[in-house]
């Protein structure tokens, strides 16, 4: 499979500005590279502009459905939409939704862990439940930026045969070497492909990490990208190689379940 992260910039709180250089990327990155997937990176429409949400959050997703299927089905390639502002009545999830080759919605995850340093909490809510899904039969998870701090919610789908992470983010610059160490150690201990897409630029509040990376099961980093440029990061993952690494190592079959 070969996948590509956009590492793109996001305008803060202008969608529409953000639709249009997304697709824009999206185009150049199907005519450039052919991937079998596309990963987008966190809140790719609004950005951290928290305090505008009831303003410019995403009735029930229909816009970002509607646009991301369509491009999905014209490129027949499988997109991983990152997250939008997904509004549910008066509540605001932060929300993942993917969708197949076929432009068919294939996985929605919430966001679960909400970062109070960014004050994420006052102005969105937390998901319930895990972000399994499927991409052309390999059987995937998703997490949202911070959740990758909390490694039992991220190992509960690896414990079911999941063998990709999905990691849309907007990590800020200053925690940087969390970012690299945390993505290795979870591609180690689950024993799985870590596809992790960051944004880059600045918000009012934050500058932006970059380094989008996709990382093998041993913990190899097979491409990383610049922490300060715009980027199409390129790479062919073989799902195969997660099954050789588990019979090798069988880390998941000697868990201690009677401890812990």
């Amino acid at each position: 499979m070969k996948i590509a992260c956009l590492q793109i910039d996001v305008q803060f709180g202008k969608p529409e500005k953000n639709y249009v250089h997304l697709e824009k990327t999206i185009r150049e990155a199907v005519r450039l590279h052919q991937p079998d997937t596309l990963v987008l990176p966190e809140l790719w429409d609004t950005g951290y502009d928290l305090t505008r949400l009831d303003e410019i959050s995403d009735q029930n997703g229909d816009h970002a459905k509607k646009w991301l299927r369509s491009l999905a089905k014209e490129h027949a390639i499988n997109i991983i939409g990152g997250s939008i502002a997904f509004r549910e009545e008066d509540v605001v999830y932060n929300t993942m939704l993917s969708f197949n080759r076929k432009g068919q919605h294939i996985g929605t995850y919430k966001k679960t862990h909400l970062i109070t340093l960014m004050e994420e909490e006052k102005y969105i809510s937390p998901g319930k439940k895990n972000g399994m899904f499927s991409v052309d039969g390999i059987l995937s998870s998703a997490v949202i930026c911070y959740d990758i701090r909390f490694p039992e919610w991220v190992r509960k789908p690896f414990l079911k045969g999941a063998k990709i992470l999905f990691v849309p983010a907007q990590w800020p610059i200053q925690r940087q070497t969390h970012w690299r160490a945390l993505l290795i150690a979870r591609a180690i201990e689950n024993q799985c492909y870590v596809v992790a897409c960051n944004r880059i630029g600045s918000d009012p509040n934050n500058t932006f990490a970059g380094q989008s990376m996709i990382i093998d099961p041993w913990g190899d980093i097979v491409a990383e990208a610049s922490p300060a440029s715009e980027e199409i990061l390129v790479a062919n993952i073989s799902p195969d190689l997660v099954d050789d690494v588990r019979l090798k190592v069988p880390v998941l079959n000697d868990r201690r379940e009677d401890l812990y």
